[in-house]
């Protein structure tokens, strides 16, 4: 079990990558599952600065889904938000003390209200970092001068372990989902531009995505070589190997054609 420092780093950490990737996960919703290139992984790297993905924000759990395209996506955004929603309501239940007109509260749902829920995925996540990480926990001083009760009692050690657990569990089925996770995937029917060897896309939960070519020291594709003399694409020039790619689709289409 990590230390009480080690969780609450690594529990903030993996709810930011959560509400990093939250909208490419709505957006694998309505996409039916493909092997298509680039692929899923690369997408949140390859779109341009500022070109972000336009989503629903409503939950998941609030908004009907009348045809989803990709079930798989569906159920684990569908988990992540009941984790998460859950945690937040355990969390408060014990160190909330906020006042009910505070917008920091959270807000327990009722039979004819979603409360905060209502608020996505997003908001959740950056209440439970909150308290996390022990933020408004002090006693305020208020606009007339008296000194009002912290909003938040510090998060006890062992619903910090909770939070924790709970935070790199929907951490990991999102990454998985998306195939973020640690894997090794051939990319199909795609050889290297350079030398036509086969090129392999390497992904992991902490670094960002990166293709090497399987030919060694005597491809000729403009990029430097690893460890082992292969051809590497780091994540910043991915862009220019989907372009060759393309490229070379294209000639070979041409040519098919002719």
């Amino acid at each position: 079990m990590p230390t009480p420092a080690t969780a609450r780093h690594q529990g903030a950490a993996a709810l930011r990558t959560v509400r990093e990737l939250w909208g490419e996960l709505l957006l694998a919703i309505d996409t039916p599952p493909a092997d298509v290139w680039p692929p899923r992984q690369l997408a949140h790297y390859l779109r341009p600065a500022g070109d972000e993905p336009l989503v629903e924000r409503a939950p998941l759990v609030l908004r009907e889904h009348p045809a989803p395209l990709n079930l798989d996506a569906l159920d684990v955004g569908l988990y992540v938000e009941r984790a998460l929603f859950d945690l937040a309501d355990t969390l408060a239940a014990t160190v909330q003390r906020a006042r009910l007109d505070d917008p920091r509260r959270w807000t327990f749902r009722s039979p004819t209200d979603p409360g905060s829920r209502a608020h996505g995925l997003h908001w959740a996540a950056v209440w439970v970092e909150g308290r996390l990480l022990d933020e408004d926990t002090e006693s305020e001083l208020l606009l007339d001068g008296t000194l009002a009760a912290a909003p938040f009692l510090p998060l006890p050690e062992h619903l910090v372990h909770e939070a924790h657990r709970v935070a790199l569990s929907v951490e990991g089925r999102l990454l998985r989902a998306l195939g973020l996770d640690a894997r090794t995937v051939p990319v199909p029917e795609r050889p290297c531009p350079w030398c036509a060897g086969e090129l392999t896309l390497h992904t992991g939960p902490d670094v960002a995505p990166w293709v090497t070519c399987s030919t060694g020291p005597s491809c000729s594709a403009p990029v430097p070589r690893g460890e082992l003399g292969r051809r590497v694409w780091e994540w910043h020039e991915l862009p220019a190997l989907v372009v060759a790619l393309d490229a070379t689709q294209q000639r070979a289409e041409h040519a098919r054609a002719a």
